[in-house]
């Protein structure tokens, strides 16, 4: 797998979510294949100590600082070296393990991600924040040092497939698909009364709950259309969606002479991860297989723009250009954790967004200080927009 036949060695950045889970579940079916070197959590100390202890973490970190004492208690004894806080991250990210998954949801995995291209690591990026706030960025770095950069996102790793072997220059529009989420066939008066327990239910796949009420927005494909744009240098009127509610085609691209290619497999996010965690090989992973005779049909549908505006504010953004993608992205989580608090509703998630691109700036960000100083401006202009009522806040509906 790596020279000589080492062992890979791996860290995971964000090990105690979804996706780092997942990736320990494929590390756990080939233990004899990687060395894990550092693992990260936000603040579920028992989860990432019983992580660590398992596969022998030469590191742990845990992001809250406040869950530092209870993370070095528990791993008291064990020899493990025991970190927290956004330092903490970034010297995880540091270590050297040639293999690092960017897993850390919202902008705050932006700093350790950014620590990991610059020393060259090959970089699985789960996290869409970071191309959406900083792509350009990220780009010059991953250029200036050498690291590859594997998307997890199972839409951008099947077009990642898709083009292997391929030219850009023959590729005339890519498609993502969406599984349209638990709202598709709702009204917009049915949407505005649905509960966080409606929005984080999602028929096909099993995420977490910030990420969950994106994909019920569509917030999500709107941040995919925006990372898509930067991963494979495409215009945004060559970035379409495509309602696909089996999930069963991951994306597809349309080349210049009339062929589509399409990546297929079940919903399951450790079919993309393998594909990065073995990469430039294929390994075996203990996924579900595809029947298609099973299922029998697949699905295809244009998605309703006035039931899910976040699409248009996210193809705004990115045509805006400069900070407006970082504005659009603070503000949602913004917005999602204050629905996620029955402070907001549903429908005011979008409205948030927008009310916050109306009243921000967007100058062309220059570096990480200042990508980040408007990160907070924009969550305080979203913050208050969703500590208010409803109707003095965003407008009603």
């Amino acid at each position: 797998m790596d020279p000589a036949g080492e062992r890979r060695r791996v860290t995971i950045l964000g090990a105690t979510g979804s996706i780092g889970q997942s990736t320990l579940d494929l590390i756990d079916a080939a233990p004899e294949r990687y060395e894990v070197i550092a693992l990260t959590g936000h603040r579920n100390v028992e989860r990432l100590a019983a992580a660590a202890r398992r596969h022998r973490a030469r590191l742990a970190v845990i992001g809250d600082p406040a869950a530092y004492a209870s993370l070095k208690e528990a791993l008291a004894g064990s020899g493990i070296e025991v970190a927290g806080g956004p330092a903490g991250l970034i010297e995880a990210a540091e270590r050297p393990a040639e293999w690092v998954m960017s897993a850390i949801v919202g902008a705050a995995g932006l700093e350790p991600t950014l620590a990991a291209v610059r020393r060259g690591a090959m970089t699985a990026l789960a996290t869409k924040e970071s191309l959406v706030c900083a792509g350009t960025l990220l780009l010059d770095e991953v250029r200036a040092s050498g690291a590859v950069l594997l998307p997890v996102d199972s839409e951008h790793n099947a077009i990642f497939q898709a083009l292997h072997g391929e030219s850009m220059e023959a590729v005339e529009r890519i498609f993502l698909t969406a599984s349209g989420g638990p709202f598709r066939h709702h009204s917009l008066a049915e949407m505005a009364n649905v509960t966080p327990s409606e929005a984080i239910a999602h028929p096909t796949w099993s995420m977490g709950a910030k990420i969950s009420v994106d994909s019920a927005t569509m917030m999500n494909k709107g941040l995919e259309l925006i990372e898509a744009h930067h991963l494979f240098g495409l215009s945004a009127e060559q970035i379409d969606i495509l309602v696909h509610p089996e999930s069963i085609v991951h994306s597809l691209v349309a080349f210049r002479d009339g062929s589509v290619l399409a990546q297929l497999g079940m919903p399951d996010m450790r079919i993309p991860i393998a594909y990065t965690l073995g990469w430039p090989e294929r390994i075996a992973a203990p996924t579900p297989r595809l029947d298609l005779a099973a299922i029998g049909r697949l699905n295809f549908e244009l998605p309703d723009a006035e039931r899910f505006p976040a699409l248009r504010l996210a193809r705004t953004a990115l045509c805006r250009g400069g900070a407006a993608p970082t504005v659009l992205n603070a503000a949602n989580e913004v917005a999602v954790t204050a629905f996620l608090a029955r402070r907001i509703g549903f429908l005011d998630i979008a409205a948030v967004v927008e009310a916050t691109l109306e009243r921000c700036e967007y100058g062309k960000p220059e570096g990480i200080p200042h990508i980040l100083a408007i990160d907070a401006e924009a969550r305080r202009i979203a913050e208050m927009l969703s500590g208010t009522p409803r109707a003095a806040a965003v407008g009603g509906h």
